[in-house]
């Protein structure tokens, strides 16, 4: 009885793949295909947001610069107000807009403030999140297809009964191909997080510290007000006559 043997040789990848990254890339299994190009969207995503993120915050930068150079030349919240209107894109400005409303009530000033520093954060933070969730996630995702991979890899051994290269190269370089892709997202997502938060950071330490002399600007008029005084002193009533004596 004789017995067929399979030379190891022999077995072959699936016909019309070549064994190089793109095509293992285009022609790899379903689940691992979805990881991979759901990974090449989040890098180019990475990328747009970083570009974007980078350009929008030296803008901002920019002119808040200018807008503190004019601001630090105001005497009176009405000169403030009047420099914050021609300088209205920068964050400062935009904060010292939302103190005209406590020109009458100068207790609202600090509140005002501070609501206004949180919108700025917000702003400047907007699309940062997505830069750390791909970092964060991004080599998991990777190393999700390579488990896939080896998977594939072991069932094909199994069910060609061979470990030959030409069995396995295709689901190994699908594997090896997804963590290389992982890394590809998540190492610039977490370079880009890192930059461009602590440019962020630094704009708005820059705020919160000139926050507090724009309030002291505008609570100025109001405390001044709220003094009275006399170009020479206290104002005292005029001496009452003498009243006339009974000479009779």
């Amino acid at each position: 009885m004789s017995q067929n043997v399979v030379d190891p040789g022999s077995v072959a990848p699936p016909a019309g793949i070549d064994l190089d990254p793109m095509s293992i890339l285009l022609h790899a299994s379903g689940p691992v295909r979805i990881v991979n190009w759901a990974l090449i969207a989040a890098a180019v995503a990475v990328w747009l947001v970083a570009v974007l993120k980078l350009l929008q915050i030296g803008r901002l930068r920019s002119a808040e610069r200018d807008f503190e150079a004019k601001a630090g030349q105001a005497h009176s919240a009405d000169q403030l107000f009047e420099i914050a209107r021609h300088h209205a894109e920068a964050p400062g400005a935009r904060i010292v807009l939302a103190l005209r409303q406590a020109a009458s009530q100068s207790d609202l000033a600090d509140a005002l403030a501070k609501r206004g520093l949180v919108t700025e954060e917000q702003r400047v933070g907007a699309l940062l999140g997505i830069l750390s969730t791909v970092g964060s996630t991004g080599p998991f995702v990777g190393l999700f297809g390579t488990v896939w991979g080896i998977l594939d890899a072991f069932l094909r051994i199994g069910r060609e009964k061979s470990a030959s290269l030409p069995v396995v190269a295709p689901a190994i370089g699908e594997a090896l191909i997804s963590t290389a892709v992982g890394l590809f997202a998540a190492i610039p997502a977490v370079i880009a997080y890192n930059i461009l938060s602590k440019r962020a950071d630094d704009l708005l330490a820059q705020l919160e510290a000139a926050a507090d002399a724009w309030i002291a600007v505008v609570k100025r008029p109001a405390d001044a007000a709220s003094t009275v005084q006399t170009p020479h002193g206290p104002s005292f009533p005029p001496p009452r006559a003498p009243a006339p004596r009974d000479l009779g």
